[in-house]
């Protein structure tokens, strides 16, 4: 039994907080308790990704919406008055303990609040409340569960219902978060580079989200705010009310280069934080399919990172690699004993990872995913592949229990 009940079209009411959470059907946050519709449009906006609520929640708003309405019968309410309540109409609290979110519950839930703030921008109320909130929460799953975390966040990215800005950020500071804990960062320095994480593209959030779903090449117009971006963003975060002067240079500066040839000054940016941060956005980047190009083999995304994309060794490159691995968890690979499937946990090795396999020699899905080594030469690696090439619905929690 499906664990979501579709919501009716007419269920949802304008201006009313909504007493419950509304996913989509692959379990992506829509609107969280509290939220209001606001309008004709975005009541359209939300219609079209079929909102649904938790089953047992939903057997709760029906027994309220039930209830609601012998009151009213009771009271002799006339029928015209009757007709205008809303199953979303009535308040109801179906969990009066609170329950622990699961891992994909709980990124869900930190994906719709960072995409909220993003999107808002220099227009976003109570802005370092809300972004120190959601960093705690992130670096909390990203400690606990990492593997876990990059499953969840790759195949987020891989699904272009959703926003890419939002997505990159919050892998990017996952991201630096794994590569720094094995340096001598210090916890300081940390936090500040987890900030700039998910705030460096904040000035061209929904530019980022545009262009990652259009299919042809950036025009003049977008190239400049591509180049302005870092510049803006600093400039929105001080509207905002950040100070921090080290989180402002690495924002301004996750485009520059050591030798200068970075965007927007040229200036010679230098400091682990920033390289860090710069091989991060990159790296992300690159294992992003696109419209217009598809996303970089992994074992040549591995080799421009130790080579900190460019030509000579680059002793951030090689740890990033070292933490990180070929084949990140979420991503798709192909073995060489035919199968396909997606990696869930890094491995001892960089190119070694645990993969489930679901599909078979024959191209057809596995009844199960099968959970195989490639550390076993009968189970290597042989190539990454594109997420289009797996023709297999993946449901990540299913994936986390079955590890």
């Amino acid at each position: 039994m499906s664990m979501y009940q579709l919501l009716p079209d007419d269920a949802l009411v304008l201006n009313r907080p909504l007493p419950v959470n509304l996913w989509s059907p692959k379990g992506v946050l829509l609107l969280r308790k509290g939220d209001t519709v606001t309008s004709e449009k975005h009541r359209s906006q939300i219609m079209l990704h079929s909102p649904s609520v938790l089953a047992g929640e939903w057997q709760a708003v029906t027994y309220g919406y039930t209830t609601a309405l012998d009151r009213l019968v009771r009271n002799n309410e006339s029928l015209s008055q009757i007709a205008k309540v809303s199953a979303l109409m009535v308040d109801f609290d179906p969990h009066p303990k609170a329950e622990p979110l699961s891992l994909t519950e709980s990124w869900a839930d930190i994906y719709a609040a960072l995409r909220s703030l993003l999107h808002q921008g220099a227009e976003a109320s109570h802005f370092l409340d809300r972004l120190l909130s959601i960093q705690e929460q992130t670096e909390r799953l990203w400690q606990q569960q990492p593997d876990n975390s990059m499953l969840v966040l790759v195949q987020y990215l891989f699904d272009p219902q959703l926003s890419y800005s939002t997505t990159h950020a919050l892998l990017c500071a996952g991201l630096c978060q794994l590569v720094s804990a094995s340096s001598d960062m210090d916890a300081d320095a940390h936090r500040r580079l987890t900030q700039a994480a998910l705030t460096m593209n904040l000035g061209m959030t929904r530019a980022q989200d545009q262009l990652a779903r259009q299919a042809t090449q950036p025009s003049a117009i977008q190239r400049q705010v591509i180049r302005e971006h870092p510049l803006h963003s600093a400039a929105v975060l001080r509207e905002l009310g950040v100070t921090d002067p080290a989180w402002l240079r690495w924002v301004e500066e996750h485009h520059e280069r050591s030798d200068g040839t970075g965007y927007p000054a040229g200036h010679q940016a230098d400091g682990a934080e920033c390289r860090l941060l710069q091989l991060a956005d990159s790296f992300v980047a690159c294992i992003s399919p696109r419209e217009d190009r598809g996303s970089l083999p992994s074992r040549d995304l591995a080799r421009q990172l130790y080579l900190g994309f460019g030509e000579t060794p680059d002793p951030w490159g090689a740890l990033f690699v070292k933490a990180i691995g070929f084949f990140p968890p979420g991503s798709y690979v192909r073995l060489v004993n035919g199968e396909c499937g997606v990696v869930v946990r890094r491995g001892e090795k960089a190119n070694a990872p645990k993969v489930m396999a679901l599909m078979g020699r024959l191209g057809t899905p596995l009844g199960e995913p099968v959970l195989r080594d490639t550390a076993e030469a009968a189970c290597a690696v042989q190539a990454s592949l594109p997420p289009g090439e797996v023709k297999v619905v993946v449901n990540v929690e299913r994936l986390i229990a079955r590890c």
